[in-house]
């Protein structure tokens, strides 16, 4: 429940910025989704370590290790919203709805198993 919580809340974040890029600076969907999700992920980062995942690493153990995460899911949003605005023209909003789902599985596996997992494990 606290990854939906937390979720929820990367994803205002994200979506905020999403939206004000494309519809009041006129930016590429692409590049707006990218720079939201850097915002996101920085109101992940402090949601999850906080509500989610109970960590016992220290901030440099588990930076790294969620940046390296959070690296995978910025290439993996650029390149399916690329795909999937660019390309195939289809509308930005309801593809970036598709791929957080992807991007929020995978991130949800590798923090849990690899930027917050126990130390001992």
């Amino acid at each position: 429940m606290a990854y939906v919580v937390a979720g929820g809340l990367t994803a205002v974040a994200h979506y905020g910025v999403l939206i004000g890029l494309v519809e009041l600076g006129r930016i590429d969907p692409v590049p707006a989704t990218l720079a939201g999700f850097i915002v996101g992920a920085l109101v992940s980062y402090a949601l999850n370590r906080w509500m989610t995942f109970d960590a016992t690493r220290t901030h440099a153990q588990a930076g790294w290790r969620f940046a390296l995460i959070a690296a995978g899911g910025f290439m993996l949003t650029g390149i399916l919203m690329h795909l999937f605005v660019t390309r195939a023209g289809l509308p930005y909003l309801p593809m970036q709805i598709v791929t957080t789902g992807v991007v929020m599985v995978f991130s949800f596996l590798g923090h849990k198993f690899f930027s917050f997992a126990d130390r001992a494990a």
